[in-house]
């Protein structure tokens, strides 16, 4: 179970419709608040299925199920509203609080209520504390756009030391987001990486994957969630100086994705070439496709084609492995 909870106009399900929605920022403006009034239906692959639910009088949860790499999850988002809020923590703990594996919680960084909001998150963790004391906590300080850009470090920096400091003896990961840029993506691929059943053993093929393929200094393989394009994991042989880059491709091609399903057209494969790099975008195992950039601009496309379809079977096995795992632990 995801809980994403924050005051009303935070955020949430703006978010949230464009990470599992497929929405794009500027669509998000039509979305209501989650209320008993409001009842909205993700159209996107990710979230197969959704409905709003009332728990108790005057507590409105909208509850999703999200497919992420195969996996199913229950993803509860809190309407903020004053009075939900007080509920949740006095009649309804129990009921929202139990069996939860990560919360997140949003913040408006141009509050003007900075003390209560800090209030609810704190009695959301004592929740939290109570009922889940393994969950895993992120903040989103979020609306960063509306902040100017040489202040905005300095903000969520000052935000992120106060956090850390309410949040003990828990602790939490702070990120900066706005829906207007890639930080969004950055910080629900680290949110959603943390969910990933034995990630390391994924990395590790990754890595063996890129020295197979004869890789040099400008080789990179990266891997993304088909559903959601959210970076999963990947591998590279030098740094880079832009550290959002890969989210930026995640925004790109999701948006690109999004553009072919309205004119009926359906995104299997992409290839990028230049006189610096090749780069390809592959439908990888069944939940993942795969992307490998090639410094080499003289080794052939079909010879990297290759190597991913035979990488293929590989990973489809151990994504396989990692269900089975999963559905003798439930047992």
């Amino acid at each position: 179970q995801v809980l994403l909870m924050g005051k009303s106009g935070a955020g949430k399900t703006s978010m949230r419709s464009i990470i599992f929605a497929n929405y794009i920022a500027r669509d998000t403006r039509r979305l209501g608040a989650t209320s008993k009034n409001f009842n909205h239906t993700f159209m996107g692959s990710a979230a197969k299925k959704t409905h709003l639910f009332s728990i108790a009088d005057n507590v409105d949860v909208e509850h999703t199920h999200v497919r992420f790499l195969g996996l199913v999850l229950n993803l509860w988002d809190c309407g903020g509203q004053e009075a939900f809020m007080e509920n949740y923590f006095a009649s309804q703990r129990d009921n929202i609080f139990r069996n939860v594996e990560v919360l997140i919680y949003v913040f408006d960084v141009e509050s003007r209520e900075i003390e209560r909001d800090m209030h609810y998150y704190q009695t959301c963790l004592e929740a939290i504390l109570q009922n889940s004391p393994n969950a895993k906590i992120f903040c989103l300080i979020h609306k960063m756009d509306l902040v100017q850009d040489d202040q905005r470090d300095i903000v969520f920096g000052a935000r992120e030391d106060e956090l850390v400091r309410l949040s003990k003896p828990l602790e939490c990961t702070c990120f900066k987001t706005s829906i207007w840029d890639e930080t969004l993506y950055k910080a629900w691929s680290s949110i959603m990486y943390q969910l990933i059943p034995n990630v390391q053993e994924l990395e590790s093929n990754l890595a063996r994957f890129l020295e197979i393929i004869n890789a040099d200094e400008g080789k990179c393989v990266l891997l993304f969630e088909k559903a959601t394009f959210l970076v999963i994991s990947h591998n590279e042989r030098r740094a880079h100086k832009d550290i959002h880059r890969f989210e930026k491709i995640s925004n790109i091609i999701k948006q690109f994705k999004l553009s072919c399903s309205k004119v009926a057209a359906t995104f299997n494969s992409m290839e990028v070439r230049n006189s610096q790099f090749a780069a390809f975008i592959e439908m990888f195992t069944s939940n993942t496709y795969v992307m490998v950039i090639m410094s080499d601009t003289s080794i052939p496309s079909e010879l990297t084609l290759i190597n991913i379809r035979n990488a293929r079977k590989h990973f489809e096995k151990l994504e396989k492995l990692d269900r089975n795992r999963l559905d003798t632990g439930r047992q």
